[in-house]
């Protein structure tokens, strides 16, 4: 029965800190994205951040609610994802001698990525990437 309860007690010590953890990447994200908004006029590939939403404010609303909702689960999971590719990443440095190369073949699509669900990925605007693009060039 004490390892149930100890199981029980760690397993909510780790959906809290993985809930503030993404709470705090969902603030920051949105701090980071209205100031590239200031710079999306300027590029091409970003012109649907820059875009007015034909949306009324309770699909707005609703759309807002259900990116908080998705980011805290998606949140967690890329963070885990990211965490052991930068583990793995830094083993697979250490096995060939100091490679880079082969560090950052799997640094780059591991920690890169959307960490964010956004309005434009619920909508079909955007894909959403949970593994990011790798160094060689741009996804198809």
């Amino acid at each position: 029965m004490s390892t149930n309860h100890f199981l029980r007690v760690q397993a909510g010590r780790v959906f809290l800190v993985g809930a503030i953890f993404c709470t705090l990447l969902v603030m920051t994200g949105e701090s980071v994205r209205a100031h590239g908004e200031d710079m999306s006029e300027t590029s091409p590939s970003q012109s649907s951040l820059s875009r007015p939403s034909n949306l009324s404010s309770p699909e707005a609303s609703g759309l807002q609610a259900a990116c908080w909702a998705l980011t805290i689960p998606y949140g967690a999971a890329k963070m885990a994802y990211a965490i052991g590719g930068g583990i793995v990443g830094g083993l697979a440095w250490a096995i060939t001698e100091g490679n880079m190369e082969v560090a950052k073949s799997i640094w780059i699509p591991s920690m890169t990525g959307d960490y964010i669900v956004q309005p434009q990925h619920l909508t079909g605007e955007k894909h959403l990437y949970f593994v990011g693009v790798s160094s060689e060039g741009p996804l198809s």
